[in-house]
């Protein structure tokens, strides 16, 4: 076999769109237009409101979704992915023009699209998952409470005496200027907000959003509200997206080199999780590296013609699945469908009032903090990866994600490093003639009929989480062995890998035992509810014992039967 076609489907440089036509059908081209022109009506007043939160006009969020949305569908290595601007660059957006001004934004988005290029084309998609679980979950809540915060000023309507780029200062800024409350606009935020919480599921196909922004108008129109609107604040055009080049120089190329990096390691580990995501959904494989190259790709075109940085956004994603999209075609029509829009319907936007592009804010913030995450991670998870965690969140609201994402990152090195030094130890080992010392060896044992054992070497962490989920790859036994004696050290992703295989077995009636688990392990998995949740009698000191309570469970599983 060559040593191409042994290589893993996800590696391969070839854009979904190329494999899944070959057995195109016509049933599924009507479905991917229906998803695409859906996910184009949710994609609307998102694109505009993010673009707003990045402090740039309400028409670059549409170039984003339009031009970054279609090449990510022609390029990328998903087969539903729907890329546009989401909400973790709009804190760096909005710093970056406040800043460097558009250029600035423009030049630092096409030196990403390029860094994200050489990233797919040196096969780096895979590296991705070196960056712990903790620091993403720390500077996405991280973003999004700088999101709401800064969408504070609009939804109650104050009038603010200076112009706050930083968190800390919006902050300031809020409570010396809360007094110039306006009720109008609380009113109108208020409804919208309601709108979104409260919109049933039986219509989620008509999007909570577009019914916000519609009564939100009306509201201000027709009750002729005195509440500020997109037209009252910025000039709204229905150009088609302008080509432009910006003026690059070395001074400004090492000045942005920092941002730019960030936007492109924010938006790979973004883009791939959501391909993540969508894989689950749809039982397929994408492919990272492609992935990578098409993202990148998307972001120099995006800049080039008026858009905002922009990466694969799992909401819109997940809304196509669910709507019957299965190929990069629903995400083109997507595209073309927000073209269509911005053509002719762009002039409407004027009339959209910021409390209810306010509104919609907080709901995208509130998605994307991942409470639940963070509180499981505490509950759960050793003390370094809390700490962690802690930094980068905090980090990212009171200074910014350069700095956060670069501290959380060392910090998680050193932590790791410390974890590994505390569990190393030294063994004098005894000559003997024999080559086989090992009298613990699994193949010395008797092993029950409907037993299988599997033995883990090495620590359990974030960057080894996926290694062990073949476990359960022979679903007719009565018992699963996990034997931990060489497993020094595990974090708050081997545990939750750990927590997978057990509820898989469950799920198919294996009983999981563990052997030998060491100190620090142990601990972890405690905190857990390891114990509780397998019961104590199922972790052993020792493989033989581990065997004779396997024995143990087939016997009482035969007599059942």
């Amino acid at each position: 076999m060559s040593s191409q076609a042994q290589k893993p489907t996800e590696q391969k440089l070839k854009p979904k769109l190329f494999s899944v036509m070959k057995n195109y059908s016509k049933a599924q081209f009507f479905k991917d237009v229906t998803a695409g022109i859906i996910v184009a009506i949710i994609a609307l007043p998102l694109s505009i409101a993010l673009a707003l939160a990045s402090g740039v006009g309400p028409e670059q969020g549409l170039y984003t979704a339009i031009v970054a949305g279609f090449i990510v569908s022609l390029l990328g290595g998903s087969r539903v992915q729907i890329a546009g601007p989401t909400a973790a660059f709009a804190t760096i957006v909005a710093g970056i023009v406040a800043t460097q001004g558009m250029e600035g934004l423009v030049i630092s988005t096409i030196m990403a699209g390029a860094i994200m290029v050489v990233m797919g084309l040196c096969r780096f998609g895979a590296l991705i998952k070196y960056i712990p679980g903790t620091i993403t979950s720390g500077f996405t809540f991280g973003i999004a409470v700088t999101i709401l915060i800064g969408q504070i000023k609009d939804f109650f309507g104050l009038t603010f005496k200076n112009s706050p780029v930083e968190t800390v200062d919006k902050v300031k800024e809020i409570v010396l200027c809360f007094g110039t409350l306006n009720p109008q606009a609380l009113l109108v935020g208020a409804v919208s907000l309601a709108i979104l919480i409260f919109w049933p599921k039986k219509l989620e196909k008509i999007p909570a959003s577009l019914i916000a922004v519609v009564v939100g108008s009306v509201m201000v129109g027709v009750l002729d509200m005195k509440v500020n609107t997109i037209g009252k604040l910025y000039q709204v055009s229905k150009d088609l997206p302008p080509f432009t080049v910006p003026h690059f120089t070395f001074a400004k190329v090492r000045a942005l080199l920092p941002n730019a990096f960030t936007i492109a390691i924010l938006a790979a580990v973004e883009s791939l999780l959501s391909c993540v995501v969508s894989d689950g959904m749809i039982g397929s494989k994408h492919r990272s590296n492609m992935e990578l190259v098409a993202q990148g790709a998307a972001n120099i075109g995006s800049a080039l013609f008026g858009g905002i940085p922009a990466t694969g956004a799992i909401a819109r994603t997940a809304a196509n699945v669910k709507n019957g999209g299965r190929t990069p075609i629903s995400g083109m029509v997507h595209s073309v469908v927000v073209l269509i829009i911005l053509c002719l319907l762009m002039d409407k936007a004027s009339l959209i009032p910021m409390p209810t592009i306010a509104a919609i804010l907080f709901v995208v913030a509130y998605n994307m903090c991942g409470w639940r995450n963070i509180r499981n991670t505490i509950k759960t998870a050793p003390k370094s990866d809390i700490a962690v965690l802690f930094v980068t969140l905090i980090f990212t609201v009171v200074f910014d994600l350069v700095v956060a994402i670069g501290v959380g990152m060392v910090m998680a090195s050193l932590l790791f490093m410390k974890r590994m030094a505390d569990v190393t130890e030294a063994h004098a080992w005894i000559d003997i003639d024999d080559e086989d010392t090992d009298h613990d060896n699994i193949l010395l044992k008797k092993i029950p009929k409907n037993t299988r054992v599997f033995e883990i070497n090495g620590p359990m962490f974030f960057a080894a989480s996926d290694k062990y989920s073949y476990m359960l790859s022979d679903e007719n036994i009565d018992v699963l062995c996990i034997r931990m004696r060489n497993v020094p050290a595990i974090d708050a992703a081997g545990v939750e890998a750990l927590m997978g295989i057990v509820k898989r077995c469950e799920k198919n009636d294996v009983k999981v035992i563990f052997s030998h688990v060491n100190e620090q392990p142990m601990h972890a998995m405690e905190k857990a509810g390891f114990i509780e949740h397998v019961g104590k009698e199922n972790f052993c000191d020792h493989i033989d014992t581990a065997l004779l309570r396997a024995e143990e469970i087939e016997n009482a599983v035969s007599a059942a039967r």
